[in-house]
């Protein structure tokens, strides 16, 4: 009789147990409708409505990249961006293991587009233009940035001054990868190398929790390697580059400044932190037929490419 039982039992539970298991298999790894069916590596994704998402490792890096570069670049810099970004992802997921999420779908992290984004996004193109990106991912499928076989803080950005900058000057790690490396092509891939913004000079005061005054003294500005900003004194009062690009909202801290009667007038050079892979740069060096590895051991010194 307690034989029969266990037959019956075993019976109900079991194709239960495997269904169960299989959904929370799906509902782990198939959740960005890029459908890749590969299980290998999951993202933990925390998502703007603040839940976290697990995401198979390839399918997050092709809404990754769409996020990330415009899809006209060339092809062998969208794979540098795949490279970049999955290498950006690990270790993110290794420093991550006691987080609830690995990584956020913002520029605190990197951007990550949901199918749907890229649908309303791309529209009638979506096809053709998620093809490329896909092709990409795959081409370059497992493939990360290492030094001495650890995988690399693959850090990137939009656009250089023209150098890209000393990871300690920002992130604060001196990394022998992560140094200033010429990025003087930036300037011919885009129109916004340099941009002009012109804040009142109340406005001005007001960000820099200053006392409004008809004089305006700037003093004491120190340089970094790169020509970017470290520090500088405004009315007596001490920032550094990069809290100063903060408060007044600034594309990179590579800056100059002009007071015209009750306005400022601010000039900036380039786009984003500096450090690592320079997006537009990376496309200059691919339309000159560099590859995507040489593109990334060009602006990551000394790395090399392994695959998972």
């Amino acid at each position: 009789m307690k034989k029969i039982v266990v037959i019956i039992i075993s019976v109900i539970f079991i194709p239960f147990i495997i269904t169960s298991f299989f959904y929370e298999y799906k509902l782990q790894h198939i959740q960005s409708g890029f459908n890749s069916n590969k299980d290998e590596t999951v993202v933990r994704v925390l998502t703007k409505n603040n839940t976290v998402e697990k995401i198979n490792l390839e399918d997050y890096l092709v809404g990754v990249v769409s996020g990330e570069v415009p899809v006209s670049f060339e092809k062998e810099a969208i794979k540098a961006q795949a490279v970049a970004a999955r290498t950006y992802a690990l270790k993110q997921i290794e420093n991550h293991k006691n987080y609830e999420y690995d990584v956020k779908d913002d520029t605190s992290s990197q951007v990550y587009q949901t199918d749907e984004e890229l649908r309303n996004k791309w529209g009638n193109n979506y096809d053709e233009y998620v093809k490329k990106i896909k092709e990409c991912v795959n081409e370059t499928e497992g493939e990360y940035v290492s030094y001495n076989n650890e995988v690399i803080y693959a850090f990137f950005f939009s656009t250089s001054n023209g150098k890209t900058e000393d990871n300690k000057n920002v992130f604060g790690k001196d990394l022998p990868y992560l140094k200033v490396v010429d990025s003087s092509f930036d300037e011919s891939e885009t129109k916004n190398f340099t941009t002009v913004k012109i804040v009142s000079l109340d406005d001005f005061y007001k960000q820099l929790n200053l006392e409004k005054s008809d004089e305006l003294n700037i003093t004491d500005i120190v340089k970094t390697e790169s020509g970017r900003i470290s520090s500088i004194m405004v009315n007596g009062k001490a920032f550094t580059g990069r809290d100063f690009q903060k408060r007044l909202s600034l594309r990179s801290n590579d800056f100059t400044i002009q007071k015209n009667n009750e306005n400022i007038t601010i000039t900036t050079k380039g786009f984003g932190h500096g450090v690592g892979m320079s997006q537009y740069g990376a496309n200059a060096l691919a339309k000159r037929h560099k590859t995507y590895d040489e593109i990334l051991k060009y602006y990551y010194q000394g790395t090399n490419l392994q695959k998972l």
